[in-house]
């Protein structure tokens, strides 16, 4: 891989060829990860019976597993940024298999929450490196790139429902141990993915993200823009999560009292949401590398809002034709944020990955008991048609610069 010098200690790649074999790997660790966290939501039907939780208290069971990962991921994002570390992949992992075996054992709600956390620990340092590993191994294609990667992750929570009807209907909340093979799988092939991470940085330096034009981000006006921005990306991406927050979470519930559907039943229609979602992600980065990110983000948003106002009141069959639509239409601008805010900032990958993709994990958090507290408050139905509008802020994507002026902040230093 060849390397151009920026100063005295900082180099960055210049190979335009785009790792396949990395990519995929790293995909599947993705989606191995997120399977784990996906076991969580899963055992919440399971979760209210054994232990006569409240939504409310679901509700904080996915804002413990949500806000650790949305906290952490940054700081460990700007951490990697100045040093990174190819062998916290598979300690991270590591963190949320023991997670996964106390959940299995776990007796209290306390307990439950305690194992949440190393599951969330585990995520949080798994993202951001694992988004640079996709960044060192996209070559010119970082769309193509950070799309292979994010499918990985989504593919994994649209595992949920499968891991409800498949595993814990029948097993119950003990079968969440089968889940800590999944964790030791992903944790020995992120000590094979640690390894080439660790050649790519003694071939090109220590901190590789940092572009020689970061000079240019002095300038003031710039600067401003950037803050713009980034402000714009924060609300973006939280009316993507809170929608998310709402289906992944709580649409099961919607289901079984709208449509008098059985747990196993209404898994079907996350199922197909989530399912539809991990395609639509992988679309979005191929979609964005051809016809802008900006553009990309605007559409998934404006083309979805039809779908989702729709949706509380169609029939059950409807219903699953228009959670397919919005779960394709919407993501593919999951992957896109990532990369359009590291090129935003593009000598900080991982704290813009970290900040992004945790962002969404902390939006999600916040709106687990936002709307665990609404649906206790005043019901399941009237809160599924509030949330059909969310989507509405993706309006504000307008205000974003567009990918030839985000480019052209870099091109002269």
């Amino acid at each position: 891989m060849g390397t151009t010098e920026t100063d005295k200690s900082i180099t960055i790649p210049t190979s335009k060829t785009t790792i396949y074999p990395i990519l995929y790997i790293i995909g599947i660790c993705h989606l191995l990860n997120d399977t784990l966290q996906a076991v969580i939501p899963a055992m919440f039907p399971i979760l209210e019976n054994s232990l006569g939780l409240t939504f409310t208290q679901l509700g904080l069971i996915a804002f413990t597993l949500n806000i650790v990962s949305s906290v952490m991921q940054p700081v460990v994002g700007m951490y990697t940024d100045k040093r990174p570390m190819p062998y916290a992949l598979p300690i991270g992992l590591a963190s949320s298999m023991f997670g996964i075996m106390g959940l299995a054992f776990a007796e209290s709600y306390w307990f439950i929450l305690f194992s949440v956390f190393f599951i969330g620990l585990g995520s949080a340092i798994f993202h951001p490196e694992g988004s640079r590993v996709a960044y060192l191994a996209a070559g010119s294609r970082r769309g193509l790139a950070q799309s292979i990667y994010q499918v990985g992750g989504n593919a994994g929570q649209a595992l949920a429902p499968i891991i409800t009807a498949l595993v814990l209907v029948p097993l119950g909340q003990f079968g969440a141990i089968w889940f800590t093979l999944t964790a030791f799988l992903a944790v020995v092939l992120l000590t094979y993915i640690a390894k080439w991470y660790s050649q790519q940085m003694g071939q090109i330096g220590q901190q590789p993200n940092r572009p020689k034009e970061r000079a240019k981000q002095n300038n003031k006006q710039m600067t401003k823009e950037i803050r713009g921005a980034l402000i714009v990306l924060v609300f973006v991406v939280f009316a993507r999560s809170w929608y998310m927050s709402a289906i992944s979470n709580f649409y099961a519930f919607y289901a079984i009292d709208r449509y008098h559907v059985s747990i196993s039943q209404a898994q079907l229609y996350i199922f197909t949401f989530l399912a539809m979602g991990a395609i639509g992600t992988f679309l979005g980065g191929p979609m964005a590398d051809r016809f802008g990110k900006r553009n990309v983000i605007l559409f998934s948003f404006l083309a979805a809002v039809p779908f989702t106002i729709l949706l509380p009141f169609a029939s059950p069959i409807v219903a699953i034709i228009l959670l397919a639509l919005v779960g394709l239409i919407l993501m593919t601008n999951f992957s896109v944020t990532v990369v359009y805010a590291q090129e935003l900032i593009p000598g900080k990958i991982g704290t813009m990955s970290g900040l992004i993709v945790g962002l969404a994990f902390g939006m999600g958090a916040i709106g687990s008991v936002a709307l665990g507290t609404l649906i206790d408050f005043i019901g399941i139905n009237p809160t599924m048609i509030v949330m059909s509008f969310l989507p509405l802020l993706g309006l504000l994507t307008y205000l974003l610069p567009t990918d030839q002026k985000v480019r052209a902040w870099y091109v002269e230093s």
